[in-house]
């Protein structure tokens, strides 16, 4: 299960307000650093993570989001890594194939007008760490809202950060229950998290269009159904067996559960049995 490793304040209205300005003050410096200069930071606390700081994300983790070892370890140690530099790195190399005679054509990749709003979710790590991450490698400064449920692990990351050399104000960490997109220089809404959560947000946007300097983007990811299809020359009792324990292990820990079996082979009345009950009685 999982735990409250820390005890952390709720930001007031005024520190999100300072937060976002500190956000919106770094932004020019920030911004015309060169390229492989970010690069760095972030490849420095890839470092930081997988040597000096691994075994110590992986218990927040295990302990803050009710994870084992081996799952904890491939959230926190393996997927917050150098991916976002590497897929940064291949978006800026995306350029227009073919050019006129004596002209060249170039696509400058330029950061949004305003800050990003991150708003993590409560059971990856990884998450956690790509959503203000990757904006803020392409350039943008970041106001980060973690889960309260997974505060401690999120302020690694943010120790972190700060060791790998990124600079003051660019990612401002601000636990607490706000919901910041209604500032003039709201740029951008990096999100996973219910489907509840982003259609508020999502209404929320769309009521304050008229505060805002430009027209904000919205990439969110949200809950979904995952089907599991059993095919009539599956051996029942694995399929049994393997459907509930996917769905045990994934239980407030990834982000699916096993919402639907559709049944092609008539084994549906072997999930309401007795097999399955003895071995739901197994798992604890």
């Amino acid at each position: 299960m999982p735990h409250h490793p820390c005890v952390y304040h709720e930001a007031d209205e005024s520190t999100v307000a300072s937060a976002i300005d500190g956000a919106l003050s770094a932004k020019a410096k920030w911004e015309a650093m060169p390229w492989n200069d970010r690069a760095t930071i972030f490849l420095r606390a890839a470092e930081l993570l997988s040597g000096k700081y691994c075994y110590k994300l992986v218990a927040a983790t295990m302990f803050g989001q009710g994870k084992d070892a081996w799952q904890a370890e491939v959230d926190a140690a393996a997927e917050l890594s150098g991916f976002g530099v590497k897929y940064v790195e291949d978006l800026y190399a995306q350029q227009p194939p073919k050019n006129a005679a004596g002209s060249w054509n170039h696509v400058e990749y330029r950061a949004l007008e305003g800050f990003v709003l991150a708003v993590s979710p409560s059971n990856f790590t990884a998450i956690s760490g790509n959503l203000p991450g990757v904006p803020s490698i392409v350039g943008n400064t970041v106001v980060w809202k973690p889960s309260p449920a997974a505060t401690y692990s999120n302020y690694l990351i943010y120790q972190i950060l700060a060791e790998a050399d990124v600079p003051p104000s660019v990612i401002q960490c601000i636990p607490g229950h706000f919901q910041k997109s209604s500032h003039p220089n709201f740029a951008a809404l990096h999100l996973t998290g219910s489907t509840f959560i982003i259609k508020k947000l999502w209404k929320d946007i769309a009521a304050n269009l008229d505060k805002y300097k430009g027209y904000p983007r919205i990439v969110g990811e949200t809950e979904g159904k995952y089907f599991r299809v059993i095919h009539k020359s599956a051996e029942i009792r694995n399929a049994v067996l393997q459907t509930i324990r996917v769905s045990e292990r994934q239980c407030n820990q990834l982000c699916l559960n096993t919402k639907f079996n559709l049944d092609v082979s008539g084994v549906a009345r072997f999930f309401g049995g007795d097999e399955a009950v003895q071995a739901i009685l197994t798992i604890h």
